[in-house]
């Protein structure tokens, strides 16, 4: 089973993303695990990703097909972590550190959003990965 952690800032505020996210994680169970990590600000986010290798979440990231992020998904192995900025977008030295760099879209999202996008996303490339019809 995958085991994802996400470093964030700040709690998920509106309803309707909660309830997004919870559908996507009971779509994920089994497959994989989600742990989230909210911290209070930039300086608790740098803190926490120092540790760890990581996917930055970057509109200047690399931008890929979500069969490609798929491939490169599991190539990545069985423990990801995944770093999202706040309202500022990420700190300079976390760019700098991460593994990777990922853009999901050139467009601006909130972090709240992003969080929902990522999920939905990581579902998709499992279910790419074992031929299922939801990608269609």
């Amino acid at each position: 089973m995958l085991k994802v952690k996400v470093l964030t800032i700040g709690r998920c505020k509106e309803t309707w993303l909660a309830e997004g996210l919870a559908e996507y994680e009971k779509r994920l169970r089994g497959k994989l695990a989600i742990e989230w990590l909210l911290a209070k600000d930039d300086s608790q986010l740098i803190e926490w990703a120092e540790p760890e290798s990581f996917i930055a979440l970057d509109p200047k990231g690399e931008l890929l097909t979500s069969e490609a992020w798929s491939q490169k998904m599991i190539r990545f192995g069985s423990r990801l972590t995944f770093v999202i900025g706040g309202a500022e977008g990420l700190p300079p030295k976390l760019i700098e550190k991460a593994h990777f760099r990922w853009s999901l879209s050139p467009l601006t999202f909130t972090h709240q959003m992003t969080r929902l996008i990522l999920v939905e996303q990581l579902y998709r490339a499992l279910e790419i990965d074992r031929g299922s019809q939801y990608h269609k």
